[in-house]
């Protein structure tokens, strides 16, 4: 389980699937434009959240959210934004973007989770 592509799409349907066992609905799963691309958006009540999935294998040097940077943050503020402007119905909703940072171990079990709500502000800087 090295592949970066694989464990990042492995890290999305955890995801997803953690999700909406908590009760959140997910509307739009890589949704991309110019600025980027969002790895799931999800009404989490009346709250629109973009949702980063960090993925990372044990052997990983840093921590997985650690791959949100500042430049990172900006340009996931930049695509929340562009999905707004594509879907106004979400216009009017409270916003936020929360990063879930995932050690997946060589058998796909998850050794590390770590959920960060609204880590990234409204001026897109990574708190």
């Amino acid at each position: 389980m090295s592949d970066r592509r694989t464990l990042g799409t492995l890290g999305e349907e955890i995801v997803a699937r953690w999700a909406e066992r908590i009760g959140w609905r997910v509307i739009a799963r890589n949704w991309r434009c110019r600025s980027g691309e969002l790895d799931l958006v999800v009404l989490d009540g009346e709250t629109l959240v973009a949702v980063e999935v960090k993925v990372r294998s044990p052997s990983g040097q840093e921590p997985a959210e650690w791959g949100v940077h500042p430049r990172k943050a900006k340009r996931l503020l930049q695509t929340l934004n562009a999905f707004v402007a594509a879907y106004p119905e979400y216009a009017e909703r409270y916003r936020r973007i929360d990063v879930v940072a995932l050690t997946v171990d060589r058998r796909g079990r998850i050794v590390r989770w770590t959920h960060l709500p609204g880590s990234v502000t409204d001026d897109g800087v990574w708190e």
